[in-house]
């Protein structure tokens, strides 16, 4: 995209000197930030870099130390998150902020419900529900519960919502973190749509094809400070990276040579009534067999299938040659599967709890002697995967809220891992994690592959899910549609399977 011409001098936005301290840390140290009326303004920056934190202080949920906010050229107090709204400001969170008891359309106008003669009028809601969904291309039931939405639904439902709020500068998060290519596209032309409007946009992303694509203006964070702006035409992939790390780092998905052993797993006719039909498929030990497919194709729903999470209606499980029996997690767990959600603040980790404490939940029994844990087997059981798996942890004992993402996916893993699983379902492993992060994790999958594990790699990110599977297979409607070979598989065969042509 190129940069919009500007009749008015004044930035729709200007951050000025804006700091920010906690506890023995400064989050912020004199940052700059300024968007033009109908820009995409991308910030890049690993995590803890400073992103989230100016983000939070510009929506009113945060209270900077010092500095300036000014919109169309007047300085502005931004006192609680009311006030950001009533000064025009959205802001679309990474971690979903819906309630899962309500309904979709209730969680659109939270808040903001329409009334007649003093009560909710829920068919106007409903209605205009219906179209904020379908401009971002959400094929979703306005009256459903949103806890039973996947991820993916969830985020479209809360880029409706922000859309609700008619912003005069939207803040993005992330947005596509859980979508695949075609609802990624829907997302951008709703994006340009708003901007045509004079919508300013903060955009934020780790997908750095995403950023030349939507983006207009690129400012770089690093350590809480202000690293570099660049317009999207003159910038560079390989000095972005740079440039939010501070070291080389190949951006791209390291793919590595392995030589599979044994059928580890084998899936033959699974079903699950309305969802999945006819799964059949394996994976050999040190092999990554990968699943890609559209919103609401089924590649979650096979993970939450073979891990015991939902009942299946038929079809059969074995590990190793052997049929078992999978009911629950429990009895996935026996069987040597590990599963990594694609949620994970919600289903992966006890945010509240320590690295410690997040390790070892799935092996209590084994570190426990007469009903009583052995701290000092569960602190070395713990310190031996942050080193390992080269977690960036003060130490064990630190909450898991604490953490970056890339960290706490690390530790997500790290859980697996010391369950001796034979077996890994990564759904979205590296969603929401910065560039840094995304390379060594990437490196961790290869590296236990070539270790003998299998591995299930559900991702919306095609080049990662290119570029790491030894075999692809394609969902579509709840089926297998097509399977590649490495060799086989482009980006353009993958998209041309999932959407039928």
């Amino acid at each position: 995209m190129t940069a919009p011409r500007l009749d008015d001098p004044a930035p729709a936005l200007a951050m000025r000197g804006i700091r920010k301290a906690y506890p023995g840390v400064i989050a912020l140290d004199g940052v700059h930030l300024e968007v033009q009326r109908g820009e995409v303004h991308v910030l890049l920056g690993e995590n803890g870099a400073g992103k989230s934190t100016l983000m939070k202080i510009l929506s009113g949920g945060e209270q900077m130390d010092a500095g300036v906010i000014a919109i169309d050229g007047r300085a502005i107090a931004l006192g609680s998150p009311r006030m950001a709204r009533d000064a025009g400001i959205a802001i679309i969170h990474q971690e979903l902020a819906l309630v899962p008891g309500m309904s979709v359309a209730e969680n659109v106008f939270l808040g903001r419900a329409p009334t007649r003669v003093g009560l909710v009028d829920h068919a106007r809601m409903v209605r205009e529900s219906v179209v904020l969904l379908e401009r971002v291309g959400a094929s979703v039931d306005p009256g459903v519960l949103v806890e039973t939405l996947s991820i993916a639904q969830r985020q479209l439902v809360e880029i409706a919502r922000a859309l609700s709020l008619d912003a005069r500068i939207l803040i993005m998060d992330e947005p596509t973190s859980a979508l695949t290519a075609r609802e990624t596209a829907l997302l951008f032309e709703t994006i340009r749509w708003l901007t045509a409007r004079g919508t300013s946009v903060i955009y934020i992303s780790h997908r750095l094809d995403e950023i030349f694509t939507i983006g207009n203006r690129i400012t770089v964070l690093r350590d809480g400070r202000n690293v570099a702006t660049r317009d999207v035409q003159a910038a560079d992939r390989r000095e972005l990276v740079h440039l939010m790390t501070d070291r080389e780092v190949d951006e791209l998905v390291p793919s590595a040579a392995r030589v599979p052993g044994d059928v580890r797993l084998s899936v033959q006719g699974l079903c699950v009534r309305r969802t999945l039909h006819d799964i059949s498929f394996s994976v050999r030990a040190g092999e990554i067999v990968g699943f890609a497919g559209l919103l609401g194709a089924g590649r979650t729903e096979i993970a939450r299938a073979v891990f015991g999470l939902d009942a299946f209606d038929s079809g059969t499980i074995a590990v190793d040659g052997a049929v078992v029996e999978i009911q629950s997690p429990r009895d996935a767990i026996a069987a040597g599967i590990g599963f990594v959600t694609e949620d994970r603040t919600r289903e992966g980790l006890v945010l509240t709890r320590s690295v410690r404490d997040n390790v070892a939940l799935p092996i209590l029994q084994r570190l426990s002697r007469f009903g009583v844990v052995h701290r000092r087997s569960e602190t070395s059981t713990a310190e031996e995967s942050v080193r390992n798996l080269r977690i960036r942890a003060r130490g064990v004992t630190q909450r898991a809220r604490e953490l970056s993402g890339g960290n706490q996916q690390k530790v997500v893993l790290a859980r697996w891992l010391a369950t001796g699983a034979r077996i890994l379902l990564l759904d979205e492993p590296t969603r929401g994690v910065d560039v840094g992060a995304k390379q060594e994790i990437y490196q961790l999958i290869n590296e236990l592959a070539s270790s003998g594990v299998a591995i299930v790699l559900m991702s919306s990110d095609l080049p990662e899910v290119l570029g790491l599977s030894d075999r692809l297979l394609v969902m579509r409607e709840g089926r297998i549609a097509g399977a590649f070979s490495r060799a086989d598989a482009s980006a353009e065969r993958v998209m041309a399977c999932a959407v039928g042509m």
